[in-house]
């Protein structure tokens, strides 16, 4: 009888401990998740978090002015793990790793370098850790004249194919690029203004389509885009 009295005790206190000890780990506060940064709000609205599961992407870059679109487009395979590039062209198909490429591929891959920021704008917001981001304001937009958010991307004034550039990006509340104004050099004055219009959804990747100049027939515009997801 003590033996068993002994032993309801020792039960007790036990289970006693263990549900004082639960009480306090709920009781303990979760921790919480590091606030995003505006620039990974913004990829994560074109679907960054997708981004991880992309196995190939490919993409024609074209330039009409006007309906005289006269050139042939870029067309390019892009397999952004080992970073493996394919350009197509009318009479030749070139490829390369971008880690191991030689100099005979510097053009090449200077093209492919400007028509994949243009595809990927948003992305390179957070790829581009040499760029210097701006603290987010609300300004006029330059083509639709409208209030929105923007951030401003400034590059190193060496390194890279084109240094000291710097770019005015104006975005929705959603996060969503609406304009942009390019700034060769970082100069006061814009050397370029787009839309960004025309998304589609590429198997959870948001791509502009569209970037229209203002009072102009310029149409800087991607199809045949394909996005193939890891199996």
């Amino acid at each position: 009888m003590t033996f068993r009295l002994l032993y309801l005790f020792a039960f007790l206190a036990f289970a006693s401990c263990k549900s004082d000890k639960n009480e306090r780990i709920a009781d303990e506060p979760t921790p919480a998740e590091p606030e995003l940064t505006t620039a990974e709000k913004i990829a994560k609205a074109h679907g960054y978090d997708n981004w991880q599961h992309v196995n190939t992407i490919n993409f024609t870059f074209n330039v009409d002015r006007g309906g005289d679109n006269k050139r042939p487009g870029r067309a390019w395979a892009w397999a952004p793990q080992p970073d493996a590039v394919q350009f197509f062209g009318e009479d030749e198909t070139i490829a390369y790793t971008r880690a191991s490429m030689d100099s005979t591929k510097l053009k090449t891959d200077q093209a492919f370098i400007n028509d994949k920021y243009w595809l990927l704008v948003p992305f390179q917001l957070v790829w581009d850790n040499t760029a210097t981001l701006s603290e987010p304001v609300t300004k006029e937009a330059p083509i639709s004249k409208t209030e929105m958010n923007m951030i401003t991307i400034t590059y190193p004034s060496e390194g890279g194919y084109t240094p000291g550039d710097a770019y005015d990006i104006f975005y929705d509340d959603d996060y969503m690029i609406r304009e942009w104004v390019f700034r060769k050099g970082n100069a006061e004055e814009p050397s370029m203004m787009t839309t960004f219009e025309n998304y589609k959804n590429y198997n959870g990747i948001m791509i502009a389509t569209e970037h229209k100049m203002p009072d102009s027939d310029f149409n800087l515009y991607f199809d045949k885009i394909n996005v193939t997801l890891n199996k």
